[in-house]
């Protein structure tokens, strides 16, 4: 029999598999954000986006805090196909009678017939795709995701290709809506169907239940906060500035956010499964802690610095001067994309630790904050009124998260932030400086040009020059970890 791969070595494989898919699928959803933002007109991708959110929001009841429950170590949960029928029986009632609610309340209250139309058809493929999640937690559980990642990759090619061809077509919602059968199509043949990871059953075991319940009502809060401080300002938006505000705002979110696409997303999705082995030993818990935020930290201030350095040039070459409105609001959430990956982070310290209802208190002060400066600068500042107090929001939320996360992980803010910090701000200084030299203003390629390459050598050489041992040291481990688990930890 061979060796069970160790800890390290399958999150390394799993963050190797959903980065290298992940990447395929921000080069794929990235051109087809660019193809529909030139096809179909601003008020569509308000109108969906809106009826999205209401969505994702009002789901945060069926889900319960059930997947924070399954993936929390316990001895109710120590037989995992026991503990996974318990989930799956649970979701399926939460599921049914959360759709049933929400699909009769878009009847009766919702007037505009675009976004009825759009409730109800995400509503109903929602149903499909939460009905997935217990073999999706099996594998996060088991820190194993090559199946993981090829579902999303799947979802991602099929889904991009059939909605550009409908935008071609002359279609407008029905074009984003599509994506949603796609997403309910896949992720049903891909776990039930092909070679599936669990066999959905039903069944009734007081014990594993009553767990359930009871933690996920200690987590119910705090996730239902995580989501309102996700989607309330995307329901603002739509509800007081109306749905082209909410198409500049929605495509303004989705191009500041692929930075943490790029490489918070997977590596967030691994880190749950990882931190909750560590939970009983906080000098690895700590390290693991600290290594992955201090990657986050680096490559988010790298990507995000990019992104903002060249916004004019990007949206004026890519998406066309009918979103240049919304330039503004993107620059601003580029703060957001900086700091964003914490929240997920040090959140899943909490949950692995099962103390999940300590996230409650830092995400109620953050919707405080949220909403006033909602009510205070949206009307002001349009929808770079609402960035701002997105921004806000989210840096009181990260000050008090790391505060509480002391009583479980070591680390240093000085070690996480000086370094990149430094680099950031000396890299777009000399951009911007460098775009004054003679000849490069004039053409959008090459300011764009010059002011990329200028941040990303500054960038670069101010880490290597402050990090140089601390940099090597993490290839080195990165590698060797990689090297031994590649071939043995995907599933």
């Amino acid at each position: 029999m061979s060796k069970q791969p160790s800890l390290a070595q399958r999150t390394i494989t799993s963050i190797s598999w959903n980065f290298v898919a992940n990447l395929v699928q921000i080069v794929v959803g990235f051109v087809r954000s660019v193809l529909l933002a030139r096809l179909l007109p601003v008020e569509v991708f308000g109108v969906y986006a809106w009826a999205y959110s209401v969505v994702m929001l009002s789901a945060v009841l069926p889900n319960f805090g059930l997947g924070s429950a399954f993936l929390h170590r316990a001895p109710e949960t120590e037989d995992e196909n026991q503990a996974a029928a318990a989930h799956f029986t649970l979701q399926v009632i939460l599921t049914l009678t959360w759709a049933v609610g929400l699909i009769l309340l878009t009847l009766i209250f919702t007037g505009d017939e675009a976004r009825r139309t759009a409730l109800l058809w995400i509503t109903v493929m929602a149903i499909g795709t939460r009905l997935v999640g217990t073999p999706r937690l099996i594998l996060i559980r088991r820190v194993v995701h090559r199946r993981l990642t090829l579902i999303q990759l799947t979802s991602s090619l099929l889904s991009s290709i059939i909605t550009i061809v409908l935008a071609w077509r002359g279609a407008t919602l029905w074009a984003l809506l599509s994506t949603n059968l796609v997403a309910f199509l896949v992720n049903v043949i891909g776990f039930y169907v092909w070679r599936p990871v669990w066999r959905p059953r039903l069944t009734w075991n007081p014990l594993v239940m009553r767990y359930f319940l009871r933690f996920g009502s200690r987590n119910l809060v705090a996730s239902a906060l995580l989501y309102a401080l996700d989607r309330v300002d995307d329901l603002w938006v739509g509800a007081y500035l109306g749905n082209r505000a909410m198409g500049f705002y929605s495509r303004a979110y989705t191009f500041a956010t692929y930075p943490r696409k790029v490489l918070a997303s997977p590596i967030n999705l691994v880190t749950i499964g990882t931190y909750a082995e560590l939970k009983g030993d906080r000098k690895r818990l700590s390290q693991a802690f600290f290594r992955v935020n201090a990657f986050l930290v680096r490559s988010g201030f790298l990507l995000a610095g990019s992104l903002a350095l060249i916004a004019p040039e990007f949206i004026r070459l890519l998406l066309g001067a009918k979103w240049l409105p919304m330039l503004s609001a993107f620059r601003l959430m580029l703060v957001y994309t900086l700091f964003d990956p914490f929240k997920l982070t040090v959140a899943n310290v909490f949950v692995a630790v099962g103390k999940p209802e300590q996230i409650v208190w830092a995400r109620s002060v953050q919707l405080a904050v949220l909403v006033a400066g909602l009510f205070l600068l949206g009307p002001l500042l349009g929808i770079a009124g609402v960035a701002l107090a997105v921004d806000a929001m989210l840096v009181v939320g990260i000050v008090i998260l790391l505060w509480q996360a002391q009583t479980y992980v070591d680390f240093s803010l000085v070690r996480l932030f000086v370094a990149p910090g430094v680099a950031l701000v000396a890299g777009m200084a000399l951009a911007r400086g460098a775009i004054m030299l003679p000849g490069v203003l004039g053409s959008d390629w090459r300011t764009g040009f010059v002011k990329i390459v200028v941040f990303l050598t500054i960038y670069g050489a101010v880490l290597l020059a402050l990090e140089r041992h601390h940099l090597f040291e993490a290839v080195r481990v990165l590698g060797n970890h990689w090297a031994r688990g590649v071939g043995r930890g995907g599933g």
